[in-house]
C-alpha cells in the first residue's frame, strides 16, 4: 500500500483516455493508499512528473500514452538512482514499446497484466545525453513519427504514417558515416542506421530474437543502394536475421558514430538532433511489469 502516480498524455492516439480514467481508478484503489493523476500539458512535462515520482518515493508510476510519452518518463526516471516500478498502458498510434512487451491498448487487459504479470529489469540505451527505450535511428523515413499531422493520425491511425512515407519516397538521404565498435570500424554511405532495443520498430518486426536485459543493443546498418533501397529494406524486413555487406547486423554495449550528415536522428519516435552520437547501454535499469510469457521470451538474464 504505497503511493501511485498516473501520468497520461491526453493527445495520444484516439485522445480518449480521460473517459477511461474512472475504470483505472477502480482497479488501482485497492493497491495504493495515495493516488495522484496528472495529464501532460506541454513537451517534457512527463519527464518532470516522473522525476517528481522519484523524489517523492512513489512505489509505482503508471504511464498512459505513446512511445514518446514513455520515453519522456524514462528520461526523468534515469536522472535518479531510486526509481518507481513502471506500469504501462499503450495509448499511442503505433506503440512499438508496448507491443514489443506484449501489452495491450485495451485498458482492462493492460491493468490485468499490471497486477498479475512479472516485474522485469529492462535495458535502456543512452544516446549522447538522452535515453532511448526502443530505437535510435537516422536516415530513410525516421522523421515520419514526429512530422505526421496529429489530426490525421487520430483519424486514420497507422495509415497516416504510410501516407507520409509515400511523400518521402524520393528524399532518402545518403549519409556518410564512420562507426567505431570495440576494435572494428564500419565506414560507408548509408541510407538508414538503426540502434534497436526492441522487437518492433514502426509496427514492423525488426529483430528476430531480441534480448532486452543482456546489456547489449542490436545495430542494423543499411548501405545506400539507390535506386534499389526499397528492395534492400523489404528483404531485411522479411529476413530480420539476415546480415550481408549491404545490411550489417551486430550487437554492442557501446559504440561511436561520426558523421557530417545533416540527416536527423529519431529517438523513440521524437526528434533527436543531428550529428555524431555516442551509444552506450545501461543494463537492467528500469523495472516494468510485463506478461509472464514475455519475461520468459525476452528477459532470460534474471
Amino acid at each position: 500500500m504505497g503511493k501511485l502516480m498516473i501520468v497520461y498524455n491526453p493527445k495520444s492516439g484516439k485522445q480518449n483516455f480521460s473517459n477511461k480514467l474512472s475504470l483505472v481508478m477502480e482497479w488501482v484503489k485497492p493497491y495504493f493508499h495515495d493516488i495522484f493523476v496528472y495529464a501532460t500539458e506541454y513537451p517534457n512535462h512527463a519527464t518532470e512528473l516522473s522525476e517528481q515520482a522519484c523524489e517523492e518515493n512513489f512505489e509505482m508510476l503508471i504511464i498512459v500514452g505513446g512511445d514518446g510519452t514513455f520515453n519522456e518518463c524514462v528520461n526523468g526516471l534515469m536522472r535518479h538512482d531510486i526509481r518507481p516500478k513502471i506500469g504501462y498502458i499503450p495509448a499511442g498510434t503505433c506503440c512499438d514499446i508496448g507491443m514489443s512487451l506484449g501489452l495491450s491498448k485495451n485498458v482492462k487487459k493492460s491493468l490485468n497484466i499490471m497486477f498479475s504479470g512479472s516485474p522485469v529489469k529492462m535495458d535502456v540505451v543512452k544516446t549522447n545525453d538522452r535515453y532511448s527505450c526502443y530505437v535510435t535511428a537516422s536516415g530513410a523515413f525516421v522523421d515520419i513519427s514526429y512530422v505526421t499531422d496529429s489530426k490525421l493520425k487520430k483519424k486514420i491511425g497507422y495509415f497516416a504514417y504510410v501516407v507520409k512515407a509515400l511523400e518521402e519516397v524520393f528524399t532518402i538521404p545518403k549519409m556518410k558515416m564512420t562507426i567505431f565498435n570495440n576494435d572494428r570500424e564500419y565506414k560507408g554511405i548509408y541510407s538508414l542506421v538503426m540502434i534497436i532495443n526492441s522487437k518492433r520498430v514502426a509496427g514492423i518486426n525488426m529483430i528476430y530474437k531480441p534480448s532486452l536485459d543482456d546489456g547489449f543493443v542490436d545495430i542494423v546498418l543499411y548501405k545506400n543502394l539507390y535506386p534499389f533501397n526499397f528492395i534492400l529494406y523489404a528483404l531485411a524486413f522479411i529476413f530480420p536475421f539476415w546480415s550481408t555487406p549491404l545490411v550489417t547486423r551486430f550487437k554492442t554495449k557501446k559504440m561511436e558514430i561520426k558523421t557530417e550528415s545533416k540527416a536527423s536522428w529519431n529517438i523513440d519516435g521524437e526528434y533527436g538532433g543531428k550529428g555524431n552520437q555516442i551509444i552506450e547501454v545501461a543494463s537492467q535499469v528500469i523495472e516494468i511489469v510485463v506478461p509472464n510469457k514475455i519475461k520468459r521470451r525476452y528477459f532470460k538474464n534474471q
